[in-house]
């Protein structure tokens, strides 16, 4: 409490000093010191509430079946809902729970088929790679 008014105080000595001194400084002092909370509104607490709005929709829009990832950064399908508790599917027959704020995003599920590379990395019903991956030691002997 003995330092937020000291801080006043030395607040109002500098303006004090800086409005005799000269015309419109202490004016444009003061300016500046409103300036800078409007400021920081502006560039750091509004864009943050309307990220915490639109992850707060978004995280109330899942649905079962949908593709999600979690902030730890696990992918899975969504089984089932208990209250804020998310069952999430991470492979055949292995559930998980999570909190529902814990869902990062809903992943787009549609596949990139103009590239090869795309085609490659794409997995089939199996859970397995279309196409095989290169053994390590097959290439190791190729050298």
């Amino acid at each position: 409490m003995l330092s937020l008014s000291r801080s006043v105080a030395d607040l109002a000595t500098v303006l004090a000093a800086s409005g005799s001194g000269g015309g419109g400084g202490g004016i444009f002092s003061i300016l500046f010191l409103l300036l800078i909370p409007v400021a920081m509104y502006f560039l750091l607490i509004r864009p943050q509430s309307r990220r915490r709005k639109e992850q707060a929709a978004q995280q109330a829009s899942v649905s079962v079946g949908d593709e999600v990832m979690t902030t730890a950064g696990v992918y899975g399908f969504i089984t089932g809902f208990d209250g804020d508790i998310v069952w999430l599917e991470i492979d055949d027959n292995v559930q998980i729970r999570i909190a529902r704020a814990a869902i990062q995003r809903k992943v787009d599920t549609s596949v990139d088929t103009s590239t090869p590379e795309a085609l490659a990395h794409k997995p089939d019903d199996t859970g397995t790679r279309s196409t095989p991956i290169a053994d390590s030691a097959d290439d190791a002997t190729d050298q």
